[in-house]
């Protein structure tokens, strides 16, 4: 048999903007759990980052949205693997505008809100989210 080499597991994620605010959802497991973060999951093999975003945010939460450009990169590295779920993940949050659709969540996330950027700071979030979410912003709101 040949060795698997294991390699680093890309993930795309999306702050969705709509009328100043963004959206935010709660994961229902491991990891994460209990935290609120952006909606997403990961990239397959043979998939635009794009296309991928887009299917993940349709699988998670029904909405359309329109792409518009990434706002940063995130990574965990952790010191081993979390049963099948690997160790080091690459995140590449976008900035996205909504297009269609109210959030109908799927079972990986218990809540989700619509909330100024600021009220997301009084929020137990992934680390970084506040940083990404102002990238974000800065990108997807037209002054």
């Amino acid at each position: 048999s040949t060795m698997s080499r294991p390699t680093p597991e890309l993930a795309v994620s999306a702050a969705i903007f709509r009328h100043g605010e963004v959206l935010v959802v709660r994961r229902a497991g491991a990891p994460a759990k209990g935290l609120w973060t952006l909606p997403g999951g990961r990239v397959e093999v043979g998939e635009t980052l794009v296309d991928a975003l887009k299917r993940e945010i349709v699988e998670e939460t029904a909405l359309t949205i329109d792409v518009i450009g990434l706002a940063g990169y995130r990574e965990i590295i952790l010191p081993e693997a979390v049963g099948e779920r690997g160790r080091h993940f690459v995140i590449l949050p976008f900035a996205a505008r909504w297009v269609a659709g109210e959030p109908a969540l799927n079972e990986e996330l218990s809540d989700s809100r619509w909330m100024p950027i600021e009220a997301v700071a009084g929020l137990p979030t992934t680390e970084g989210l506040i940083d990404i979410l102002r990238q974000a912003e800065r990108l997807a709101v037209t002054p």
